[in-house]
């Protein structure tokens, strides 16, 4: 406790010493005249050149950044987060009152690799706004520039197709720009494909000028005269370069080996500012001179102020107490117990610093025990169950992520696993740790106590991919492999009368066969089997046959039966492999599996489709031993855990936690469980803390090269540790944690999530259409409807429906009855009117004399009418080039819908003699060897029938040629 002490004076001292010194984290910096605009914890301040105290200039929940000054330095642009989405703003530069510019619906919220939408870039020659948007885009890589006055109207695309970054020369012909945007990535000194590269693009004559030389990242195009200044870590730390456009030589401006410059910004003459090691420097431009800004933040922590929150909502996982009075759960990092009907709920770690996980109730029912890193590593921690005394460390072991206790059945041990698929039996009186076993591949996560706690079985995968069964033996301190390896095994569960041991095997082979060509598809394979533990054990599923029950007389002066004597747990494992008998139970997609007296215990889970639902719903099942029926004990649940004594179970039907009788009538039983007093006062600076450090173990536990790349981890962990003091939201958090990571120089590593406290993102109704502007009218016109394809749900076009009949060219001349005029923008009428019909009032001219009446049912994304519009232009132009003979698909990603477009489109071009694929933006994942392994396929064979004019190819795949 005096440590604790310790510790949260030496953060509140952290914390006040920010308050007066230098604050670090101030982030995307602009410049103008002697005052500096830049975001910290989410929130816009400006400050002199000459550093001091910081003045505010926005303050709500959301984030606002990306500040940039008007060349005349009176308004500053920026994008926020007002109501819920991020859209573009302005406000006087001295303060005042945000006048949002934007309403069309921001993608997201993105996840932090991607940036913000509208994000602001600066202003251009004749003094609007551009921004980079995706309001035109199917894919999140793909972005373009925009244009908006600052009285509001119309946001105008700039000419580039795609534009991730930009910077205008000093007459506006001209603008420096990158057609990718990759700037939110964790990834140092990448040098893919897919690296940010810089043009110059001539607005008048559409001409393209690669400027840059590296194939890593080239970004953040600052023009200044006549030279391009840019961003770029093609020498290992992002350092500022400069392309002279006269000569097209390109020189370093800066040669930093510590801190990388980051989100460097120009005021177009002679400046450029940047932040470097949290802090904001600016560089002369003609000395080539860098002075740091000393500024002080006086922000007044409110995202840092210790708070009472609800943990119900981050509930981890649970257990319940050994006759199911009190169910336990981890949520939040914190344990917390909760009476199944009658009493108060129990915190009892209470423990911002630390992340307290996976409890399990002990079978006396006196204590929990948990994982937790509260020591700075995980290891297994106990508390008292009425939160009597504190919790106490158990183990002390080798450092690495550890897995979910197990208690014996008498509460004397625990065994919990590791990371390395390491499983270990503790003694709780002692604290001795001892290992039993030892995975070569994969963890061990399903072990499981015998009855008497004489054994212990797990699932542990082989080299051939597949898991088999193993027992441990406390006696012989062995392990024995009882399932064959060629089947893969899993689950294993002991009969509470130590009879037999149940476990789940696939073992079923009938395939599924597909409509679209002559394959499989393997699903609900697998079966419940039952393994006699000793030789002499009788069929756990003898012949049924219905007999007459005959009853004895009782002789007088007999004795009494004499009681059973209690068997010893003994397993003949010699021959026990061919000793498994098959449940009377079809083959199915089973999953957790518990047994109590009579009765299995399990869950069958749905066939898995990618990109929809199933046809069913996931369900918790009882089957009786003795009736051999199967019984549906509640739906839509995928999880359940049973109480020690076997009599209840617990699940959460509709995400609502509930214990049921463990038996075929449980369903009747059902009693809710209230989370609703699991509030807790939580310290967001020690779990700012606390996640940085979780993360940093996550990655040296898991990072997939042992060597961490060959970078000193426990030094780049140091070099980030710095820079928490001065975190202010969990945006600030992401960030450090996204800097830290990055340096390991790895892509799919990313950070999200967090307490970000955002407003509702306001539903803005959308038609399927663009609008232009007919300046004379004052009105909006229809430039543009998505033909959509209405006999499927995604690409429903709202005014291509049957029944509406509204054109390109008419005018726009009310929405809803509200008369439209195009000094506001159009989307600024259809903002919260998602959720219902929508009415146009339309002409083909402007008068509503003869107008008509258009009602849609609007959606609230046009992404994927913007894809498919794309899509079919493409394949149009193939077919045309091509005069008939190549076909033309595109796979958007590797994941539901790349595979969705893939089957849609590839097998009616069977036909054609070859097939052009267009991976363009594709937003990567995991299918990618099914469509290769397709495309790679040859004829085999042809189908021909009589009245066949052509032969029909065996679908099994395509040929190129013929």
């Amino acid at each position: 406790m005096f440590n604790r002490i310790l510790v949260v004076a030496a953060l509140c001292l952290l914390v006040s010493i920010t308050g007066l010194a230098q604050t670090k984290l101030l982030r995307f910096p602009d410049v103008y005249g002697d005052r500096v605009v830049f975001t910290y914890g989410g929130d816009l301040w400006t400050s002199t050149m000459s550093g001091g105290t910081a003045t505010r200039l926005t303050a709500h929940p959301g984030v606002e950044t990306y500040a940039k000054f008007s060349a005349d330095g009176k308004w500053i642009a920026f994008t926020g987060q007002y109501d819920g989405d991020e859209q573009v703003y302005i406000v006087p530069s001295g303060g005042g009152e945000p006048k949002q510019l934007t309403y069309y619906p921001s993608r997201g919220p993105l996840a932090p690799r991607w940036g913000y939408d509208n994000q602001v870039m600066g202003w251009t020659k004749d003094g609007k706004v551009f921004f980079r948007s995706q309001r035109d885009s199917w894919s999140l890589p793909i972005a373009r520039l925009y244009t908006v006055a600052p009285t509001g109207g119309l946001a105008e695309p700039l000419p580039m197709p795609e534009a991730g970054s930009g910077s205008f020369s000093g007459d506006g012909t001209k603008i420096a720009y990158s057609p990718r945007f990759r700037d939110f990535r964790p990834e140092k000194r990448y040098s893919g494909g897919q690296a940010n590269t810089l043009y110059i693009y001539d607005l008048a004559t559409a001409d393209v000028k690669l400027i840059s030389d590296s194939p890593r990242s080239c970004r953040d195009a600052m023009w200044i005269g006549s030279t391009v200044y840019y961003n770029s870590d093609k020498d290992g730390k992002f350092n500022l370069w400069a392309y002279d456009t006269t000569s097209g030589k390109t020189t370093q401006v800066t040669k930093n080996r510590d801190w990388d410059i980051r989100w460097p910004s120009s005021d177009d003459k002679d400046r450029i500012i940047y932040e470097r090691d949290g802090e904001l420097e600016i560089m002369d431009i003609g000395s080539k001179r860098t002075t740091k800004l000393s500024i002080t933040v006086p922000d007044d922590g409110l995202n840092r102020r210790p708070r009472q929150v609800s943990s119900a909502g981050r509930i981890a996982s649970g257990s319940l107490s050994p006759k199911a009075e009190r169910a336990v759960f981890a949520a939040r990092g914190d344990i917390y117990t909760v009476p199944i009907e009658k009493g108060g709920t129990r915190n009892l770690t209470r423990s911002s610093d630390a992340n307290d996980r996976f409890p399990a109730w002990s079978t006396d029912g006196k204590n929990i025990a948990y994982i937790s890193d509260k020591s700075g590593e995980d290891e297994v921690w106990i508390a008292a169950q009425d939160g009597s005394t504190p919790p106490e460390r158990l183990s002390t072991t080798s450092p690495g992520q550890k897995t979910g206790p197990s208690w014996s059945g008498d509460s004397k041990k625990i065994a919990f696993g590791d990371k390395d698929g390491k499983v270990y039996v503790l003694t709780v009186a002692t604290k001795q740790v001892q290992q039993i076993a030892d995975a070569p591949n994969g963890g061990i996560q399903d072990y499981d106590w015998s009855p008497k706690g004489n054994y212990i079985a797990y699932s542990m995968q082989s080299r051939n991919g597949l898991s088999a069964i193993y027992i441990w033996s406390a006696e012989e301190n062995r392990n024995y492999r009882v399932t064959p390896l060629m089947f893969d095994s899993n689950t294993p569960t002991w009969d509470p009368s130590g009879g037999y041991l149940y476990f789940q095997s696939s073992r079923e082979f009938a395939p599924q066969i597909s409509n679209s060509e002559f394959n499989y598809a393997t699903n609900r394979m697998t079966q419940i089997y039952a393994l006699a533990l000793k030789k002499d054990t009788k069929n756990p599923f003898p012949p049924e046959s219905d007999e007459v029950a005959v009853a004895e007389e009782k002789k007088e002066g007999s004795a009494s039966p004499t009681p059973t004597p209690l068997v010893v747990e003994k397993i003949d494992f010699d021959g026990i492999e061919r000793r498994a008998s098959k449940a009377p139970i079809g083959a199915d997609n089973y999953g957790g599996m518990a047994a109590n007296k009579g009765h299995l215990i399990y869950t069958v889970q749905t066939p898995f489709y990618y990109g929809r639902s199933a046809e069913s719903q996931p369900s918790l099942r009882i089957f009786s031993l003795k009736d051999r029926r199967e019984t549906t004990l509640v739906s839509g649940v995928g999880g359940f855990v049973i109480s020690a004594d076997g009599t209840k179970v617990m699940t959460s039907p509709q995400g609502a936690f509930a214990v049921f009788d463990a038996n075929p009538a449980g369903e009747r039983s059902r009693k809710n469980i209230s989370t609703a007093g699991m509030v807790t006062e939580i310290d967001p600076v020690q779990e700012w803390n606390q996640i940085f450090n979780e993360v940093w173990r996550q990655y040296r536990d898991f990072f997939y090269a042992a060597n961490m790349h060959g970078y000193d981890w426990a030094k780049i962990r140091e070099d980030y540790r710095k820079w928490l003091p001065y975190v202010a939201h969990r945006s600030d958090l992401n960030y450090v944690i996204s800097e830290m990571c990055s340096e390991l120089a790895v892509q799919h590593a990313y950070i999200d999530g967090g307490d970000f406290n955002l407003p509702p993102r306001v539903r803005v109704a959308l038609p399927g259409a663009r609008f232009e502007v007919d300046k004379a009218a004052n009105r909006y016109k229809i430039s543009k409807i998505y033909g959509g394809q209405n006999e499927e749900d995604i690409y429903r076009s709202p005014f291509t429906e049957v029944g509406n009949d509204a054109r390109v060219g008419d005018y726009i001349l009310a929405i809803n009855g509200e008369n439209v005029t195009s000094d506001r923008d159009i989307y600024s009428y259809l903002r919260g009117k998602a959720d219902s019909t929508v009415t146009f009032t339309v002409n083909t001219t402007n008068s509503l004399q003869g107008a008509r009446t258009v009602t849609i049912r609007p959606v609230t994304s046009e992404s994927d009418l913007i894809y498919l519009d794309w899509v079919e232009g493409n394949r149009r132009r193939v077919d045309l080039m091509s005069n008939g003979r190549l076909g033309y698909l595109h796979i958007p990603d590797m994941g539901a819908p790349g595979i969705r477009e893939f089957i849609k489109w590839y097998y009616p071009q069977l036909d054609k003699e070859g097939l052009v694929v267009d991976v363009r933006a594709n937003g990567g994942g995991n299918v990618s060897r099914m469509l290769i392994e397709r495309l790679r396929r040859k004829v085999l064979g042809v189908n021909f029938r009589r009245r066949m004019r052509t032969a029909k190819r065996i679908r099994m795949g395509c040929s190129l040629d013929r």
